[in-house]
């Protein structure tokens, strides 16, 4: 089983998940052309992929996926209230009503040889969702896009052999830096984004033995710098209440607008 990030941030996102038999993206939030390019990194084009699991509808989660579905006819998942979002969203063009596929929250369905979760998250979207993969016993996350966490979220990324976690902002960089008081207190509010505090915090309540990889992922380009977001975690981690210390794990930032090196599940 294989994860890599293709583009992770404020201004685009695309995860690739995949096992031998199986290839999925996890939202298309840039460029057709560069999402290709990613693909061709991990030794795959379109045709390959099986489908693409949709976390919500914003543009830096979808603004390529009208013309990578168009293109390959490639099956797109996500909730009821987020598909009816991207069939108004124009700017994706249109999408044929057959490439659609309902997903429901905390409700498993198949892929192939892939199992997918959908866990509920807390954003400002109109139904978003989080996605849990699994492939026999190995199990991988992509969770972004989250105001706070909850006894819920922990649960639900318990377990986990590798996960995609965002570490979104610097709560200072936010509060001091050039955006207007609303939507700094959007991105600081319960349905906004999860500072580099608060990614440390969950992720030290999930870490166990067999985690063998960490992606911090979706940084502001203007309220956050990848070295401090990974300080900042591994900080929380060493600090925290749990029995580990942050050099014990693998983790890296996931890149803004290149693949980051593949995460091979063991």
């Amino acid at each position: 089983m294989r994860l890599c990030s293709i583009a992770s941030g404020s201004s685009g996102n695309c995860i690739y998940i995949g096992s031998d038999a199986t290839h999925l993206l996890v939202d298309v939030g840039i460029s057709g052309k560069k999402a290709e390019a990613g693909l061709n990194y991990l030794d795959l084009t379109g045709a390959d992929i099986d489908g693409i699991l949709v976390t919500h509808e914003h543009a830096d989660h979808i603004s390529g996926l009208g013309v990578m579905a168009r293109k390959y006819g490639m099956p797109i998942y996500a909730t009821k209230g987020t598909i009816k979002a991207i069939k108004e969203c124009s700017s994706v063009g249109k999408i044929e009503d057959s490439l659609f596929r309902e997903v429901k929250e905390d409700e498993k369905l198949m892929i192939k040889d892939l199992t997918i979760n959908p866990m509920k998250i807390s954003h400002d979207a109109a139904q978003p969702v989080g996605y849990r993969v699994s492939y026999g016993k190995k199990k991988v996350a992509i969770c972004t896009d989250l105001g706070h966490f909850t006894d819920y979220t922990v649960e639900c990324l318990r377990g986990m052999d590798a996960l995609l976690l965002e570490a979104n902002h610097d709560v200072n960089m936010l509060q001091v830096g050039p955006y207007p008081y609303h939507l700094k207190q959007r991105i600081l509010g319960d349905r906004g984004h999860l500072s580099n505090e608060n990614s440390g915090r969950l992720l030290s309540r999930i870490l166990h033995d067999n985690l063998q990889a960490i992606l911090l992922g979706h940084l502001s380009h203007e309220n956050n710098l990848p070295e401090l977001a990974y300080e900042a975690v591994r900080m929380e981690i060493t600090l925290g209440d749990n029995p580990y210390n942050a050099s014990d794990f693998s983790m890296q930032v996931a890149k803004r607008s290149e693949p980051t090196p593949v995460v091979n599940i063991a």
